[in-house]
């Protein structure tokens, strides 16, 4: 599933254009097509076309794991779910397989959104809040203070590894950049959040923003057929490296089941507590 680097260099490529792309900011949309209905949330396919034709991109950015693009009158807020991307390509190109639903603009291009296993979502809001309302705060953000942090962390019992990619506490976290921040924490994944210290909060928190921002400046990983453009794959130091050397202490690395998602970490960086 594509996580918080993935939805922000998507959201990036969209906003600022590619060297072969312009951007999507100020191109209005001509028509859209639904050619997958079940990817719609809480809308007709006929009621979202109808709604869309004749409004313009006005900004495009990332709310935790989704991609929200303002309109002139609306907000699309797009979950890729599992296997979701967006293309920008021209109107006249043939349609991919898996297509689920197309933005036709009036300079002859078209965003399409590509979904094969078909667990994507769209909604189109007046009010995105009633979508994003519920989510954590932002890793980046600001007012999310090594202590602020550290309290969140006290004010629940759970083990790290869930709650971290428990969207309500913290949005934009999945598997991949879980392990790898817990494994540049030297946290073990079923270590308890209120038996973390402040020392150990303040440096997960680090380790949070470090491996993030390093999945973003690399375009997100590229891990099979369903993401494609980065390259963070070939810099994971535990994730899918079962039975690997850790790079930090030579320890092969384990993999686990915790709350039925794949766990990789080291047993000499990370020990049991």
């Amino acid at each position: 599933m594509p996580e918080l680097p993935e939805v922000e260099s998507i959201a990036s490529r969209l906003r600022e254009g590619t060297p072969g792309q312009a951007p999507l900011i100020g191109v209005k949309i001509l028509s859209a097509q639904v050619l997958w209905p079940r990817t719609l949330v809480a809308i007709s396919p006929q009621r979202f076309c109808e709604t869309l034709a004749g409004q313009t991109i006005e900004t495009i950015g990332r709310r935790g794991k989704f991609l929200r693009i303002d309109l002139t009158r609306h907000t699309l807020l797009i979950h890729l779910r599992m296997s979701g991307d967006l293309w920008v390509e021209a109107a006249d190109q043939p349609l991919a397989r898996h297509s689920r639903l197309i933005l036709n603009f009036t300079d002859t291009r078209r965003l399409t959104f590509h979904d094969p296993r078909k667990f994507g979502r769209v909604w189109l809001m007046t009010d995105p809040q009633a979508v994003l309302g519920s989510l954590g705060p932002e890793p980046f953000d600001a007012s999310l203070t090594e202590q602020v942090f550290h309290q969140r962390l006290q004010g629940v019992r759970r083990q790290l590894k869930p709650l971290l990619l428990d969207q309500r506490f913290l949005a934009g976290l999945g598997n991949i950049y879980t392990d790898e921040a817990l494994h540049c924490a030297g946290l073990h994944p079923l270590c308890l959040s209120n038996q973390v210290t402040f020392a150990q909060a303040s440096r997960l928190l680090a380790c949070i923003r470090a491996v993030l921002d390093e999945g973003i400046r690399r375009n997100g990983a590229s891990i099979d057929w369903v993401y494609r453009g980065g390259d963070f794959q070939n810099y994971f130091r535990v994730y899918k490296r079962t039975g690997l050397p850790c790079p930090s202490c030579g320890t092969a690395i384990q993999r686990i089941l915790v709350s039925q998602r794949s766990t990789h970490f080291c047993p000499g960086c990370q020990p049991y507590p």
